[in-house]
């Protein structure tokens, strides 16, 4: 069982930056492949990101390529996604989520089975 804690989330403007980070419980968080994805209001759930067990392997959703990076602390058990030149199309809850095993190019849904309750990033001037 691993639970997955969001923070960082908050208001900034267009062009601006945040980093998010992801806690997560247990003694297993390296045996996890670690994603981020997002939900706006009245749209589904997306994926974002995601990143291997051993950090050395990353995927994106294209139109936030070159701009959002994930990584993580193995040691510290946490996620994280730094994003730059946030525009308007980026506000949404942010979630973190976890799978046992597997690779970081598990994009759907369905192919992570825990869940943080969400940090909220607003873009707005």
């Amino acid at each position: 069982q691993v639970q997955l804690v969001e923070s960082g989330g908050g208001l900034v403007q267009p062009g601006g930056s945040l980093r998010l980070s992801c806690a997560a419980s247990g003694r297993t968080f390296s045996t996890n492949v670690m994603a981020w994805f997002r939900q706006a209001p009245g749209k589904e759930r997306e994926f974002v990101a995601a990143i291997s067990r051993g950090g050395t392997h990353t995927s994106y959703k294209d139109s936030v390529k070159g701009r959002f990076t994930v990584s993580r602390d193995n040691a510290k058990n946490t996620v994280y996604l730094q994003m730059n030149s946030l525009k308007p199309e980026d506000p949404a809850f942010y979630y973190c989520a976890a799978r046992p095993w597997g690779s970081c190019t598990y994009t759907a849904l369905g192919d992570y089975n825990y869940w943080g309750q969400g940090t909220q990033v607003t873009v707005s001037s």
